[in-house]
């Protein structure tokens, strides 16, 4: 029977086992369950050595008075034939019995239930993934250190707290990726943190140690040098830091002299470099905002707002799809998000049951999501995209049919032609960075294998509210959705003409609080010759 269950355990596990855990919320609860199996098989351990070392008490308790006893007056003692009976008894077995108490291994079901699970814990890869997670998360939404240490986030309903060991090992991390920014960042907080008394087992000299290199690494010899004095203060005998302290006030002298000597040459030429400076600073005003400082914008609610005008323009509808028979009776609610592109917003399109449906379908399935290498069209795992998916189609659940036979009488497009469901769970700082659903001209085979055409229209669902985080951002117009469980947004990729629409391109914000699940559906360009008809304006 337990070899049985033994075998039931282990074919469970493979089929639920995953890689890249980091990247989806979803599998990640998993995750806990073992854990808590583990937790339970560990108290059981602590259970067993407690009665064991409780029986082992309680006979040096017997023995320690007796042997007082006999130790007064041992002749005595001895003198009684049943006192002398029960020594040799003691000494022959009875000692015996207790050296196998002592050396009983009661961790033999613990340690076989840890080494089972072993095999399916994250990996090196998942821990690096979650820490590269929350240096994201701290840049993109302008976090300090302190805030994250602290756990003070918005929305946090698990509010958890960072010690100097996390802290130093989030750290670390950035230091192994020559990332000496975030290195800088979360040492300084731990030794904050051990300054201000918390316990660790990492003393204040290994952070300074990592904390001044860092600092070096980013051009502040002065404050380099400030650390490693405090730290041969802590550690006279520092090999490394005595090295630095000479290197470090060397290259603070040299440095001193350079720019005394480039002082003199600048006061020569003070007028002509005020001048090269204001030329500088118009050529930057004319200059767009670079992508990613946007996106960050968009991410954090800041950008580009719709002028009132616009706004006006905007408005909420119920909408049948010009008398669609599926929808005379129950239309849909229909909201305006943007105007150009033009976004709507679809509410209480998905309801929750058809949610729980779509997901557990997904769950066992998911996998990395992958991008198209725009070189080689292979499929590849890429840092800009954090998140699992997995494709769904109409005919192997009724759920799924009804979902697409759904999107076909809101949009009027034919579902034949376009792509399976794909549902995606995002992961800790989960997020797909700007990028086009559909092909470029630099990208002809792009659908090639689909024999479809090209992306015409995009329908996301969102399956999940989220705390904080996780919009959806058109960066190149300074739009923002936010993810709102059971509503839907649509948009085209193409114009009619069939050309691309570059104002369509978008990302997904990192998830700094929260799970988010989305699904979507690409609508390809066969088949809607009649029902959406080119237009010969090539933007229109």
């Amino acid at each position: 029977m337990a070899l049985c269950w033994y075998l039931l355990s282990f074919l469970f596990h493979s089929l639920y086992a995953h890689n890249d855990f980091f990247t989806s919320i979803g599998q990640m609860t998993d995750l806990l369950y073992t854990e808590k199996d583990l937790v339970t098989s560990l108290k059981e351990y602590i259970r067993q050595e407690e009665n064991r070392l409780e029986k082992v008490k309680e006979w040096a308790g017997k023995l320690d008075s007796l042997t007082i006893t006999a130790t007064q007056d041992p002749e005595g003692y001895l003198g009684h034939p049943v006192n002398a009976f029960k020594l040799m008894k003691r000494l022959n077995s009875e000692w015996a019995d207790l050296e196998s108490l002592v050396l009983k291994d009661t961790a033999n079901g613990f340690i076989s239930n840890l080494t089972l699970q072993r095999q399916f814990f994250p990996t090196d890869e998942d821990q690096t993934g979650a820490a590269k997670a929350l240096l994201r998360l701290q840049d993109t939404y302008q976090l300090s250190a302190y805030t994250i240490s602290n756990g003070d986030l918005p929305g946090v309903v698990h509010k958890s707290q960072m010690t100097v060991a996390d802290c130093f090992e989030l750290g670390k991390i950035a230091y192994t990726e020559a990332d000496y920014y975030h290195t800088e960042l979360w040492m300084a907080q731990a030794l904050t943190q051990l300054d201000e008394g918390d316990e660790s087992t990492i003393d204040k000299v290994t952070v300074m140690d990592y904390l001044s290199y860092a600092i070096y690494q980013q051009g502040e010899l002065e404050r380099a040098l400030e650390l490693t004095k405090r730290m041969l203060k802590l550690d006279p005998n520092h090999q490394r830091a005595n090295g630095n302290l000479k290197y470090f006030e060397f290259q603070l002298e040299k440095q001193r002299k350079a720019e005394s000597e480039k002082k003199e040459q600048e006061d020569k030429k003070k007028e002509k470099k005020v001048l090269d400076k204001r030329d500088a600073q118009r050529k930057r005003s004319k200059d767009p905002l670079p992508e990613r400082k946007k996106y960050e914008m968009l991410c954090r609610g800041e950008g580009i707002k719709l002028t009132p005008r616009r706004q006006s323009r905007l408005f909420c509808r119920y909408f049948d799809n010009n008398r669609n028979p599926r929808l005379l009776l129950a239309p849909v609610k229909k909201e305006d998000e943007w105007d150009r592109p033009r976004i709507v917003r679809y509410h209480d399109i998905i309801s929750d049951s058809e949610i729980m449906t779509v997901k557990e379908l997904a769950k066992p399935r998911l996998r990395r999501a992958t991008i198209s290498n725009p070189t080689t069209g292979v499929l590849e795992t890429a840092p800009y995209r954090i998140s699992k998916s997995a494709w769904l189609s109409g005919y192997e659940h009724s759920t799924i049919e009804k979902i697409n036979q759904r999107i076909e009488d809101i949009t009027g497009l034919e579902m034949d032609t376009a792509e399976e469901l794909q549902v995606a769970n995002y992961g800790v700082g989960g997020q797909y960075e700007p990028h086009f659903d559909f092909g470029r001209k630099d990208e002809p085979d792009a659908f090639k294998e689909l024999g479809t055409g090209n992306r015409i229209a995009t329908w996301l669902f969102y399956m999940s509210d989220v705390s904080a985080g996780g919009a959806t951002v058109f960066t190149d117009v300074g739009a923002a959705v936010w993810p709102k469980k059971g509503t839907a947004v649509f948009w085209y990729n193409l114009f009619a003409s069939g050309e691309g629409d570059y104002s369509t391109r978008h990302a997904a914000c990192p998830v700094l609080v929260g799970n988010k699940w989305v699904s979507n559906k690409w609508i390809h360009e066969r088949g809607q010759e009649f029902r959406r008809p080119c237009d010969i304006s090539e933007n229109e």
